[in-house]
């Protein structure tokens, strides 16, 4: 299981071609990106996004140059992108950060593994099925987490962890997706009869996964970097979004005798 492709495994089977499982990654990738689009036009983030960009700029009492747009660009990359610098310190980030490079290992082994070493007549470099798997892992450990423990109506409302809600569609599609896929790789390497059973749930999760992107928050990996340079780039011009400057010292909300944990 650590160091065979499971997908080169399954095209040797009689019932599924490599230019089956090519053209289902090419048609969830396709998904993604219509959903995406859809997701855009249909709630008018685009619009909403360049209106308040231009409102920025035309209230700002400065003028941002290239230089340091660039220069907040690649802040923006390296803090919100790469460290979700947004969530604090916290088990909050670090369970974002344990799902977001989980799932991004995840993905990006399965496209190398399904479009680079289709068969097993090319052998696959076992660093790749073994990324898969940290990446699924990863997921998990971050996803579960986050599921029981970390969400906001469960740890400051009391609700019950199993109470399902629309915007909980991705991340339950996801720990679906990489759950099923660890267990179906398994039974595969263990020749068990139950392989094709789990294969067929594994696809379902997967294509809820990525063919549910205009009803789920899968679109907000896209938005959240343009939304946090755009909020740089009017506190870099000085309007602020039309909000006062921060406080010289700030105020302490909640009791000093418990500690908060409302979000």
């Amino acid at each position: 299981m650590f160091t065979s492709n499971p997908f080169a495994v399954l095209a040797a089977s009689e019932f599924v071609s490599p230019g089956v499982i090519q053209t289902y990654v090419v048609i969830m990738i396709l998904l993604v990106a219509g959903g995406t689009l859809f997701d855009i036009w249909h709630k008018g983030s685009a619009t909403y996004f360049f209106r308040s960009w231009r409102k920025s700029r035309d209230k700002g009492t400065r003028r941002v140059g290239g230089g340091e747009m660039s220069a907040l660009a690649v802040r923006t990359a390296l803090s919100e992108g790469l460290t979700s610098a947004e969530f604090g310190p916290g088990r909050r980030r670090v369970a974002h950060l344990l799902t977001m490079y989980g799932f991004l290992a995840y993905v990006i082994a399965t496209v190398i593994m399904v479009f680079c070493y289709p068969t097993t007549a090319t052998p696959t470099p076992p660093i790749l099925p073994q990324l898969w798997i940290v990446g699924a892992l990863l997921v998990c450990v971050g996803g579960y987490w986050f599921w029981f423990f970390i969400r906001v109506d469960v740890a400051a409302e009391g609700h019950t962890p199993f109470r399902v809600v629309r915007a909980d569609l991705f991340i339950l599609s996801l720990l679906a997706s990489t759950t099923l896929g660890l267990i179906w790789a398994g039974l595969q390497a263990a020749e068990s009869s139950w392989t094709t059973v789990f294969l067929g749930l594994y696809l379902i999760a997967t294509t809820v996964l990525f063919g549910s992107v205009p009803w789920s928050k899968f679109a907000h990996m896209f938005y959240k970097p343009a939304a946090a340079l755009e909020k740089r780039v009017s506190e870099a011009s000085g309007s602020r979004r039309n909000l006062p400057a921060p406080a010289d010292i700030p105020e302490t909300f909640g009791s000093a005798r418990e500690r908060p944990r409302h979000y």
